[in-house]
């Protein structure tokens, strides 16, 4: 049985992409998540890590897609 795994270098490129597609700066991002600092903005987007479930379904509110567009999740291959 194949286990997915989320990847975060290629979740980080999608919260990258659809926030600029959707035309939200970083301090916008931080702003509307009530963040003190855009650190966590930044890790996201970097791949250092992910947003908490909740952050993730807000992250998905305001960019107006769906969880799954910015999760990559990937299917290595195991020993079956």
């Amino acid at each position: 049985m194949r286990i997915p795994v989320v990847d975060l270098n290629k979740t980080g490129q999608n919260i990258c992409i659809l926030r600029k597609r959707s035309g939200v700066s970083v301090r916008e991002l931080q702003e509307f998540l009530g963040f003190a600092t855009p650190q966590a903005i930044y890790k996201w987007q970097h791949g250092i890590s992910l947003p908490t479930v909740d952050n993730l379904v807000a992250l998905a509110s305001i960019l107006d897609v769906s969880v799954e567009e910015i999760l990559a999740v990937d299917y290595p291959k195991g020993e079956e």
